[in-house]
């Protein structure tokens, strides 16, 4: 495994990666561009995940990724992938409830849904459920880029006929060829006896790449994959989700909570402090004509103070905060960590630190929100950033709660106008969303491991990314499969010799058949 991780970082995929952009663009692109979406060709020059995610589910092998990647950009310009909105899909597929993403399974992957009852074989709305299907895709893939998904098929009440076997393989191309790497599991619930015949069609569809990613659960075993939260009643579940349309479900964000109603920012805190000083100072100067002699030292000397205790409520704040190490560059903020906060198991490892970098020329106003606001407490969760200031945001568990990969995050932040005129409550009551950045980050929860033996030099405890861990674990099993490839190989040839040595043997019995016969006196 740690071969394996090592070999990733080695120079060997960086020309993998050059070699498959550079022959694309070569043979794929140069003689018929007006095959793919201009945006679909940017991004592969310019994404590296993106090349590696398609050159990890070929193996690596160049020639057969180039093959994938042509047909997966066809697919994209042909259903205008790009460019699917929620007003480009027939609103009755939304009301249907026949396809949604809501919850989490126990790796914190995203969980994708397919009610199969609700599917009715039609010609006619093919394409349109084709994507619809994309559109949900997408729209995740967007939302919450490197995530993978496990798509789950509920076959509750369902029969033969809810089976479109073109649809399903539709279904399973998205994911072996379209969006490389997305898929994490395919769960099928509770599956009729009568349609084990199209399962096996289908699973034969998946191919080796992913045919290790299909399970089979009852309701008794699902909850080996999800937890019972997010299981609707006739699984076993708890979950009192109801699907419904107008508006699309989504993650649940919501400001951060205390025991007392919403968290206020320490901004706002201060700011009114400063507002009651200002205040009694006013006051003061009426009565006294000494004291406003003397007033503007006074007022120096108290924004002097107050200055060095922000400093020291900052360092204080974010004393024993986990550091980011990535940053992701948004168009208004750069925001850090890139994806992911860590938080440890221990009791010292409750804190995780999210900086904001104000990166254009006019004031920022910003908020965050998260799925589980019970649990965390956001310092501050809602304030003003300067052009070219940065704030340091303190998340840290609240009590005895424990963070879970299932927890999200939602930085929003949007350009102000008119700073003092502004309160921000109104303010975000009344700015469009399309001015609005929103960056997701999800949690990752760091498990302690002990080495057991002091000889053991340069151990260190393997709290990697997942997402380095699923790449090696796919190396692994890509590996596993040519070594099978190669067995079944030597096997086909090993009949083929016995089959060659029997077909000898018996032609030298036939021989010395004939020779004994033709010895005989007639």
């Amino acid at each position: 495994m740690a071969e394996l991780e090592k070999h990733q970082s080695e120079p060997g995929i960086e020309a993998k990666i050059h070699e498959t952009r550079e022959r694309f663009k070569n043979e794929f692109v140069q003689d018929s561009a007006e095959k793919y979406d201009q945006r679909d060709m940017d991004r592969l020059q310019e994404d590296n995940s993106m090349v590696e995610g398609y050159l990890m589910w070929r193996l690596y092998v160049v020639d057969d990724t180039l093959k994938m990647i042509d047909e997966s950009f066809r697919w994209r310009k042909e259903y205008g992938v790009n460019d699917l909105t929620e007003s480009s899909i027939p609103k009755w597929m939304f009301e249907s409830g026949a396809v949604f993403l809501h919850g989490y399974d126990k790796e914190g992957n995203k969980l994708f849904w397919f009610k199969v009852k609700l599917h009715v074989k039609d010609a006619k709305s093919v394409i349109d459920k084709k994507k619809y299907v994309a559109f949900w895709l997408e729209r995740y893939v967007k939302k919450e880029p490197g995530m993978p998904l496990t798509v789950v098929f509920d076959m509750a009440e369902s029969g033969i006929g809810h089976i479109d076997m073109d649809f399903v393989k539709y279904v399973v191309n998205c994911f072996k060829v379209y969006y490389p790497k997305l898929l994490s599991k395919m769960i099928i619930v509770e599956m009729p006896w009568i349609m084990n015949a199209a399962w096996k069609i289908i699973k034969s569809w998946l191919g080796p790449e992913a045919i290790s990613k299909l399970k089979f659960a009852s309701r008794s075993e699902i909850q080996s994959y999800i937890d019972a939260e997010y299981l609707p009643p006739h699984m076993g579940g708890t979950d009192p989700f109801k699907y419904s349309y107008p508006p699309l479900p989504d993650d649940d964000f919501q400001t951060p909570m205390s025991d007392n109603g919403p968290i206020v920012s320490e901004d706002e805190i201060e700011s009114k402090d400063g507002e009651l000083e200002s205040k009694d100072g006013l006051e003061s100067s009426f009565n006294s004509a000494e004291v406003v002699a003397v007033k503007p030292k006074k007022v120096n000397f108290i924004e002097d103070q107050l200055r060095a205790e922000d400093n020291d409520k900052a360092e204080s704040r974010t004393k024993g905060a986990r550091k980011p190490l990535t940053t992701f560059k948004g168009a208004l903020l750069d925001i850090s960590p890139a994806e992911e906060l860590s938080f440890g198991s221990g009791d010292t490892e409750k804190k995780s630190l999210i900086i904001l970098s104000n990166v254009t020329k006019n004031p920022l106003a910003f908020k965050v929100r998260t799925t589980a606001p019970e649990k965390y407490r956001v310092k501050p969760s809602s304030s003003t950033c300067e052009p070219g200031g940065s704030i340091d945001i303190v998340v840290s568990l609240h009590g005895g709660s424990q963070a879970s990969p299932q927890d999200r995050f939602l930085v929003m932040a949007a350009e102000m106008d008119n700073v003092g005129s502004q309160e921000l409550a109104q303010f975000w009551k009344e700015v469009p969303k399309a001015r609005i950045m929103e960056h997701r980050l999800r949690c990752h929860v760091l498990e302690s491991v002990k080495l057991a033996g002091s000889s053991l030099k340069g151990g260190v405890a393997d709290t990697g990314n997942s997402q380095d861990v699923n790449t090696a674990l796919m190396r692994l099993m890509a590996s596993n499969c040519r070594l099978e490839q190669n067995i079944n190989t030597c096997l086909w040839i090993q009949k083929v010799l016995v089959g060659l040595v029997v077909g000898l043997f018996v032609l030298n019995l036939f021989c010395i058949h004939l020779l004994t016969t033709s010895q005989q006196p007639s």
